[in-house]
């Protein structure tokens, strides 16, 4: 499966994730491996990597949050299976940074860890209902564990490590 993965770098912090299209490419491939999901030859995804202070007037513009936050997911209309556009997802350098400084985990773990969760809303995953969140979580931690990066979930314990802004 070829997806058209279209990047755009607007924080130079970001320079710290060395082949940042590779990251990405390799985290999409498997999620889409691990997750079954069947896009159509060519479907578009779009990253934005910017700053703390474009993420927070996404998040107040789009979700109502007045704050930034470390990843938004934004979904295209079209079902999966025929989406030529799946979305646009969005990362926030300093929230990242911050988070794994705190979590004690390797800043390019916690890059992946994001760029797959936003994927798998672009699939249709979601986190609100705790099912949803169980269901997602799991499919998260396998498609990490290919990657090589430990369960994000329980390094530290427990379940929801504050990847999810609920609030």
């Amino acid at each position: 499966m070829t997806l058209a993965i279209e990047i755009a770098v607007e924080d130079p912090g970001w320079d710290k994730l060395a082949d940042l299209e590779a990251v990405v490419a390799g985290c999409l491939e498997a999620a889409l491996n691990e997750s079954g999901a069947t896009p159509p030859e060519g479907a578009e995804v779009s990253f934005l990597f910017c700053a703390d202070a474009r993420m927070h007037e996404l998040n107040r513009d789009f979700r109502g949050k007045d704050r930034p936050t470390n990843v938004l997911s934004f979904p295209g209309l079209e079902p999966v299976e025929s989406a030529h556009f799946l979305g646009d997802i969005a990362l926030a350098c300093e929230t990242i940074t911050r988070e794994a400084v705190e979590q004690g985990k390797p800043f390019e773990d916690h890059c992946r860890h994001l760029i797959v969760h936003g994927f798998l809303h672009l699939l249709g995953y979601d986190h609100e209902a705790p099912a949803d969140a169980t269901e997602m979580e799991s499919l998260e931690v396998r498609i990490l564990r290919k990657l090589g990066i430990a369960d994000p979930y329980s390094e530290n314990g427990e379940s929801g490590t504050g990847l999810h802004d609920r609030a």
